[in-house]
């Protein structure tokens, strides 16, 4: 079994992004440097649809029954829903776009690296 993964991960470490995380020797120390406004801004959004999510449509589930309409929950539900999952994806964008291939890159290069040597 430890052939086969050693073989994949050979193959993989011959793609153009293997061998530029390996040669660069990718770490993390960009965390070690403090978040922009934009990063603070997008971990905000993110938060914030976590309570635009499921508690909101709890929320106007409640509200539904107690003014029996239940077009307000079929309607609004579904709509906060997408809400939520657009402002979490801006979110995402906004924070994480500038570290997400900072972490696949250093991922990258310590699988492979522990997986070449042996």
């Amino acid at each position: 079994m430890s052939n086969i993964i050693n073989k994949i991960a050979r193959r993989i470490a011959e793609t153009k992004f293997a061998r530029n995380a390996i040669a660069d020797a990718a770490d993390l120390s960009v965390f070690k440097e403090k978040p922009s406004a934009k990063t603070f801004f997008g971990i905000f959004l993110m938060g914030i649809s976590y309570v635009m999510g499921l508690p909101a449509v709890g929320l106007l589930g409640v509200y539904s029954v107690y003014y029996n309409d239940v077009f307000l929950i079929l309607l609004g539900g579904p709509f906060l829903l997408i809400v939520s999952h657009l402002v979490f994806l801006a979110g995402m964008y906004l924070a994480g776009g500038r570290y997400l291939m900072v972490i696949i890159r250093w991922a990258a290069r310590t699988v492979l690296e522990k997986y070449i040597q042996h």
